[in-house]
């Protein structure tokens, strides 16, 4: 990637249960990412962080139809000014992110994200791209080292790909650098989630990485490789050192999680201080 071309951003903010999103009924609104989590909506403090993110010249936002976020009068003040637009969305992942990037103009490089990830912040998208420009792979994940986790929440129940090397877990952080890693994505037509389900791992990466990942025989970066072979590019895990990462909105208990940090984070920026556990 070329460090005089910035990034595009999609953020991807489908409603992916309906009706049947327990977080979205908790609040009475129809998508998850229109809760409101200490005092501001989910959609909008995603937003205002990418917004100051140095290597991030585009937003686009993917969702059912536009109109649906009218009602966060910050997002309807950026669509109205151009500074965010909206790509429609489809029935998963993998077809969404296809989809934007046959409908955006040059898209790549593509930092893809979600609408519920309430606790990123502006350093950790910095540090997540600045990784990506310095090792210019085809493709990037996001991930956490398990033990930074644990080390922060030693009482917390987050699921985690356990490999060889210890825990990992995903920080629902892509980046889709060149058209030909574009394929790749297809991994994810089912969801971005595969801890615990063998038959996803099997049809997404194939048998050998199914049994490599379930008897814990290789270690992330070897099957890092493995899976750069079978698609035919440059993959790179990004090692994120923050324990906050990994940590979206999925369900009620992670709403109170989520809810607790933001305030821990706000009350420490009330006293000069900085609360995002991580490096520094």
């Amino acid at each position: 990637m070329s460090k005089t071309k910035k990034a595009t951003a999609l953020v991807l903010a489908a409603s992916r249960l309906g009706p049947e999103d327990v977080v979205a009924r908790s609040q009475n609104v129809s998508h998850k990412c229109l809760i409101t989590l200490d005092g501001m909506i989910m959609i909008e403090r995603v937003l205002r962080e990418i917004r100051e993110a140095r290597d991030i010249d585009r937003i686009f936002i993917s969702m059912e139809q536009p109109d649906l976020l009218d009602s966060v009068p910050y997002v309807r003040d950026l669509r109205e000014k151009g500074e965010i637009q909206f790509v429609q969305s489809h029935e998963n992942l993998f077809l969404s992110v296809t989809g934007a990037a046959r409908d955006i103009e040059d898209p790549f490089p593509l930092l893809i994200t979600t609408g519920d990830n309430a606790l990123h912040t502006t350093e950790m998208i910095d540090y997540f791209c600045g990784e990506l420009f310095s090792c210019a792979p085809d493709a990037g994940i996001a991930m956490t080292p398990a033990a930074v986790i644990l080390d922060a929440y030693p009482e917390g129940k987050r699921a985690f790909y356990n490999l060889k090397d210890g825990g990992w877990s995903s920080c629902n952080l892509y980046a889709v650098m060149t058209e030909k890693a574009l394929g790749a994505t297809k991994a994810f037509e089912g969801g971005g989630q595969f801890g615990k389900n063998p038959q996803r791992i099997l049809k997404a990466f194939g048998f050998i990485i199914m049994v490599l990942y379930k008897y814990k025989l290789a270690t992330m970066a070897t099957l890092v490789k493995r899976l750069s072979r079978r698609w035919g590019i440059d993959l790179k895990i990004i090692q994120m050192p923050y324990a906050d990462a990994p940590i979206d909105v999925d369900n009620l208990g992670d709403v109170v999680l989520t809810e607790k940090i933001l305030k821990a984070r706000r009350a420490a920026a009330d006293y000069g201080y900085k609360l995002i556990l991580g490096p520094g």
